[in-house]
């Protein structure tokens, strides 16, 4: 027996709607939180450093999606981290690599930890970029929750 073409288009086409709709709606509900921050040189690198990071959490998921980015360092970066806990104007060892390629715009996400997760809500993070010429960092941005 052979059903009629449109019905079964239909009811296939349904059905895809359906499932797509199950993936979409969990998606659409997950909360998110936007985080910036500027950079700023540190470590006695020159004042011309200049960028800014805009990155989104999705609590639900531990995933940071980020974008980074900056004009003015010495060279180019040769890696990036998330560094904490730490208080502002203070250094906090490396959490999480945040990968390459180090090209200005920066963009990706990274998976967080709870304590992670609890040092970026407390606003003790910051972006670490290095360089060759400044291995332990020059430029650094704070991430602090927007509104």
């Amino acid at each position: 027996m052979t059903l009629p073409r449109k019905p079964v288009l239909s009811m296939a086409l349904a059905a895809g709607l359906l499932a797509a709709g199950a993936f979409i709606a969990p998606a659409q509900a997950q909360r998110s939180m936007l985080f910036s921050g500027t950079l700023a040189p540190e470590h006695g690198a020159p004042a011309q450093v200049h960028g800014n990071v805009v990155a989104l959490y999705y609590a639900g998921a531990h995933v940071l999606r980020y974008t980074v980015t900056w004009d003015g360092l010495s060279g180019p970066v040769t890696i990036a981290h998330l560094h904490g806990p730490a208080l502002p104007g203070k250094d906090g060892p490396p959490e999480v690599t945040v990968h390459g390629p180090y090209k200005s715009p920066l963009s990706g996400s990274v998976m967080l930890s709870t304590e992670t997760e609890r040092d970026l809500l407390d606003g003790r993070i910051y972006l670490n970029l290095h360089t060759q010429k400044y291995p332990n960092g020059e430029a650094r941005a704070w991430l602090g929750k927007s509104e």
